[in-house]
């Protein structure tokens, strides 16, 4: 394994603290362990920082236009994905995600190294980007970092970070467009080319039927609709799904996760007229015919998610698909820092979070759900066989969101004694099969689900509250669990 680049100067240092966590991040969803995780966040690391030195020093050279590049953050997670087809192809595959070794060997990952003109539309438009203004809009779209924040690392006046990124939003909506117009497209794609446009630059305008079936339809048009409407919602899960390939969308969701834990902030903060109750009639109007676009754009990812997912299964043959990942969506927890730029990583090398599926077997921890629907239910609402009325802890059972064949449910734990450790577990009435679960690795027999402690929240003080999240698929019905226990103790529900 190779030593991490040693840094030129304070500024390199420092980029590389920033950057270590989010390729950490990313080769933890692509690796089956720990080892392999940290393994292939130091190849990509340092194979991703050398394209970054001779880029600067072709760009130094040059009197002429630059090429175009990603920048820093996107290029190292591409690095990532061309690692692990690297291990794929040299037999050291077995130390991947299975789900990310049947995606690299299928038509899906040729998108991101073929021909440029049929490459990913946000992958293109991204690199078109002057890179400042790249920078801008990933670290503040993807990575989910409040505005002051992304404005201290790139040098900005924080007083003007939102209107630079509105007006980087509709750069790279003109570089989405003009990609939209070059790529090889068919007839029908082609004759919805500009009432696509029309209607993407235009809110308040109505959406014709046969447009919306044909977003809900074809995979490249609903890519576009999504990058051509920055201000829809669905430029993160674009960015994201566009530029990464596999994985795409659970990292998008793990980097807000991460963003609200370590910043004690969520998503940036809307511009001006983007968020708020619409004040006028007028504007009440524009805001439903424009959420009509959002609604079949979001449908129509679906069919985005099934190009750009993990998929097959180890263990769940129950897909999970839906529309792009909401501001409440899970995401795993902070990484931890960068080792010594110095030291080989075999003596100093971080610890990067526990992978969820180095503790279960056939788990789905990386695939590219993207729950719809905003359903909530609570685990108390039916009768549990399996309260305790001497329970010394009590659990919150919560459906975040349901689609047709998947969930999302969020589990919390309120405990009444300190825990060096925990392990919930419950038991599912409807076959219920757990999928990818956060901030904890998940076992299952038959109906019954054992979560346990990730090696950053083992310990919890008295009084203090586990939460954990999951995804999961269901037939039928899909009613609440039921014999919750914290280490073999029975609890409450809420």
């Amino acid at each position: 394994m190779p030593d991490l680049p040693t840094p030129k100067d304070a500024a390199e240092a420092a980029l590389f603290s920033e950057c270590w966590d989010a390729v950490l991040s990313y080769a933890d969803l692509c690796t089956a362990g720990a080892a392999a995780a940290t393994q292939l966040a130091t190849e990509a690391f340092a194979l991703g920082m050398r394209e970054v030195r001779a880029a600067e020093t072709s760009s130094a050279r040059s009197s002429g236009r630059r090429s175009p590049r990603l920048p820093v953050i996107p290029l190292l997670l591409t690095a990532v994905r061309t690692t692990a087809a690297a291990w794929e192809t040299g037999g050291q595959g077995h130390d991947l995600d299975p789900d990310l070794r049947l995606w690299l060997n299928s038509d899906k990952a040729d998108r991101y190294t073929g021909p440029p003109l049929q490459r990913p539309i946000a992958l293109r438009g991204l690199r078109d980007l002057q890179e400042p203004d790249a920078a801008l809009l990933w670290l503040a779209e993807v990575e989910a970092l409040p505005r002051p924040v992304v404005a201290r690392r790139l040098g900005l006046d924080p007083a003007l970070v939102g209107d630079e990124l509105a007006q980087v939003r509709v750069l790279f909506r003109d570089r989405c467009h003009r990609n939209h117009l070059d790529t090889p497209m068919d007839a029908q794609c082609r004759s919805y080319a500009r009432l696509l446009d029309a209607i993407t630059r235009s809110p308040a305008a109505d959406i014709p039927p046969d447009l919306s079936r044909h977003l809900a339809t074809c995979v490249d048009c609903a890519e576009a609709a999504a990058c051509l409407r920055p201000q829809g919602g669905g430029l993160p899960a674009a960015l994201a799904g566009g530029v990464i390939g596999w994985g795409g969308l659970a990292y998008l969701e793990r980097r807000r996760r991460a963003a609200e834990v370590r910043l004690g902030a969520g998503r940036p903060d809307p511009a001006d007229g983007e968020g708020g109750e619409p004040k006028t009639g007028t504007d009440r109007a524009r805001v439903i015919r424009g959420g009509l676009l959002v609604a079949a754009v979001m449908v129509s990812l679906l069919a985005l998610a099934a190009s750009m997912m993990p998929f097959g299964g180890s263990g769940n043959d129950d897909a999970v698909a839906g529309d792009a990942p909401t501001d409440s969506s899970p995401v795993a927890a902070p990484r931890p820092s960068l080792p010594s730029a110095t030291s080989s990583p075999k003596s100093a090398s971080p610890t990067p979070a526990p992978s969820a599926t180095s503790h279960k077997p056939g788990g789905d921890k990386n695939s590219d759900p993207e729950p719809q629907g905003t359903s909530s239910t609570t685990a108390g609402s039916a009768p549990d066989p399996g309260k305790s009325e001497s329970a010394t802890c009590e659990v919150a059972y919560d459906v975040v969101s349901q689609w047709t064949d998947g969930f999302q449910a969020t589990v919390s734990v309120t405990t009444a004694d300190a825990l060096d450790t925990w392990r919930v577990a419950w038991s599912f009435r409807d076959g219920q099969k757990v999928g990818q679960m956060w901030d904890a690795s998940v076992a299952q027999n038959g109906s019954r689900v054992t979560a346990t402690a990730a090696d950053y929240n083992k310990a919890v003080p008295a009084d203090g509250t586990i939460t954990f999240g999951f995804l999961g698929s269901w037939q039928g019905k899909n009613t609440s669990p039921y014999d919750f226990t914290l280490n073999g103790q029975s609890c409450t529900k809420s």
